[in-house]
């Protein structure tokens, strides 16, 4: 019976990832019966670096379940209380109204942003336009919407063009027109084919999801991060991105840049182009879509479209909070598309509700930071370098940081710091200012490195896609390997010497 129940203990994750997660649990239980009431302080590092290695493995097991145990021990333990983590959580309602409420929304405006990425797939000829097209509308879009809701309809995309090829490429492959002795050729030209396909589609999506992260550091909705942000600086969607202007701007360019330079020379991974005969093939296919469109498909798409305009309008002038424009959003896309039952109503929140109870566990984590002043040393470290050289080192850490665990935690953090600073009096608003665009620079550009750091990158390394173009973790590490590097430098200099 115990051994079935520990065989069911965290799904199917690895034997030697169960005892670790059961080793840090009873340890920490030990460490509090062992140890004097001081102990806090090295009960809370503990639990912190446990924390980290439960993001650094979400793809053994999403981090909701580990996390979710030790943010349930944090409390048993006393390192903070129900009724903390909840002021966290009322302190950061707008960021979970935000991923319940627009992600949902914007699931149903997938028909309108397909047809747009569609159309610019099968139209454009050049592979270096055609990247540099996905990396901009990749940026532009998510820079109004969720991250995450773009890279889902990127890979929707790729999902259906490789789907469509396969039942083609399929049929090729028994076609009754080659002999017996012509099988090896065919074959071997099938496999070519597939294999260019495959490398396009990667580096398509690759140019994409790095395009998000261009978007989402420039805008408080660009990711939910941005959104803690601007609640503590207080800053509408304009001042943000007034304040974020002089790093997303360089940032848009130099990744642009960077797409461009990377297709040119084929470096790490990059430069493949569409075979012709599966560029015909997906034409052929949306000619055929194109045609049985009906009009009330077309009808859906023109209102779709309207109400992009008013959530980019709404946003902009700031006419409610982010997660109630998102609520609006649902109410009208529904309407327009004619969803009236609930069920498929429902299918909307399921991309973002695994999510939002993850950010209620990094909440309970940042409750037992701020319970046990852990990163006040670090924070006094930096306030004591002189003024000019605080926002380049914070900068740093949070990059370093973002890039192994994921960045709405460590934003969430550092911006609860520097706001308990600036309450303190220990630096003033100005050099607030200038410390909160350093927060979310440093959470948004180095994050890009691996998986970890980034919902969207994770979101499609655990995609269906992911396995059938042969994406695999080593192979995005390297891909984004040169954007890291880029945007890390220029948001660095952006820090210190733009904002």
């Amino acid at each position: 019976m115990l051994g079935g129940a520990f065989r069911n203990f965290l799904g199917n994750t690895p034997i030697w990832y169960k005892i670790v997660i059961l080793a840090f649990l009873v340890f920490n239980a030990l460490c509090h019966w062992t140890l004097d009431e001081q102990a806090g302080t090295l009960l809370g590092w503990l639990l912190l670096g446990e924390f980290i290695f439960t993001l650094a493995m979400a793809l053994k097991c999403y981090p909701l379940l580990p996390g979710g145990l030790l943010a349930l021990q944090a409390v048993f333990l006393g390192l903070t209380s129900t009724e903390a983590v909840m002021s966290e959580v009322e302190h950061n309602l707008e960021v979970i109204l935000l991923l319940m409420f627009m992600v949902a929304g914007i699931y149903f405006m997938k028909n309108l942003l397909l047809f747009t990425f569609t159309k610019l797939l099968i139209h454009v000829r050049s592979k270096y336009l055609l990247a540099l097209l996905f990396s901009t509308m990749a940026a532009v879009l998510s820079a109004f919407l969720d991250a995450l809701t773009v890279t889902a309809v990127i890979i929707a995309i790729a999902v259906g063009f490789y789907s469509i090829y396969h039942k083609v490429a399929s049929g090729k492959s028994y076609d009754h027109n080659h002999d017996h002795h012509d099988d090896a050729p065919v074959r071997a030209e099938l496999q070519k084919e597939l294999n260019d396909f495959r490398a396009f589609l990667r580096s398509l999506l690759m140019h994409g999801v790095v395009g998000t992260a261009l978007g989402g550091v420039a805008t408080m909705v660009g990711e939910p991060q941005n959104l803690l942000i601007a609640k503590e600086a207080d800053w509408n969607f304009i001042e943000f991105y007034l304040n974020m202007l002089p790093i997303s701007l360089p940032v848009l360019v130099a990744g642009l840049m960077t797409c461009l330079a990377l297709e040119k020379l084929q470096w790490f991974g990059y430069g493949t182009a569409m075979p012709k005969t599966i560029r015909k093939i997906l034409r052929d296919y949306d000619h055929h879509k194109a045609m049985k469109r009906t009009n009330r498909e077309r009808a859906a798409l023109i209102g779709q479209a309207l109400v992009a305009v008013f959530l980019i309008l709404s946003l902009a002038l700031h006419l409610a909070e982010v997660g109630l424009i998102g609520l609006a959003v649902i109410v009208l896309l529904t309407c327009n598309n004619g969803v009236s039952d609930e069920h498929q109503i429902g299918k909307a929140f399921q991309e973002a509700l695994p999510f939002t109870a993850l950010l209620v566990v990094f909440f309970t984590i940042v409750s037992v930071i701020h319970s046990q002043h852990l990163f006040q040393p670090f924070i006094e470290m930096v306030l004591a370098q002189p003024a000019e050289g605080q926002a380049g080192l914070l900068f740093i850490a949070n990059g370093l940081l973002s890039a192994i665990s994921d960045n709405v935690f460590v934003a969430t953090v550092y911006i609860g710091e520097i706001k308990a600073a600036l309450l303190r009096g220990d630096i003033s608003a100005e050099q607030f200012r200038l410390l909160a665009i350093a927060v979310n620079a440093g959470t948004n550009l180095p994050s890009v490195a691996t998986p970890n750091g980034q919902a969207a990158f994770l979101f499609l390394l655990t995609s269906a896609i992911a396995p059938l173009l042969r994406l695999s973790y080593g192979r995005m590490v390297v891909m984004a390997f040169p954007y890291a590097v880029v945007l890390s430098l220029v948001g660095f200099w952006g820090v210190t010497h733009w904002a």
